[in-house]
């Protein structure tokens, strides 16, 4: 299954923030991605369109079984190479920074072989 990296984001931005509050709402994910009400908006009904989000009659946004299926991969991409990383001696910052940039463009099979190196080389 392919989507678009800003797809991914907005999926990955909804999984992180429905772990730190009991609703999820567009303005929620307004404010964690840092763009426009109306941008978001627009994409999160194109999300919702295309199987990936519900939204209650309340604006509460939920992740279908999709969904949450490519934002806990995402999630997951970005939380190990962010540590692999820092283990690599870049600074926290920089690390998270980077890791959102290449969690969307390795593969499958790069991202496991990284993933089991850094697992069995040390405490991870």
């Amino acid at each position: 299954m392919t989507i678009q990296e800003s797809a991914e984001d907005y999926l990955e931005a909804i999984l992180h923030l429905s772990g730190t509050r009991e609703h999820v709402r567009s303005i929620d994910v307004v404010h964690h991605l840092n763009l426009s009400k109306p941008s978001v908006s627009v994409y999160l009904k194109n999300l919702k369109n295309n199987g990936y989000l519900n939204m209650d009659e309340k604006g509460y946004l939920t992740l279908t079984d999709t969904g949450m299926a490519i934002a806990k991969k995402i999630y997951e991409r970005h939380q190990v190479l962010a540590k692999i990383f820092m283990r690599l001696g870049v600074d926290e910052e920089t690390a998270y920074e980077d890791a959102c940039k290449t969690e969307h463009d390795l593969s499958d099979k790069t991202f496991e072989a990284l993933k089991n190196h850094f697992q069995e080389s040390a405490d991870f």
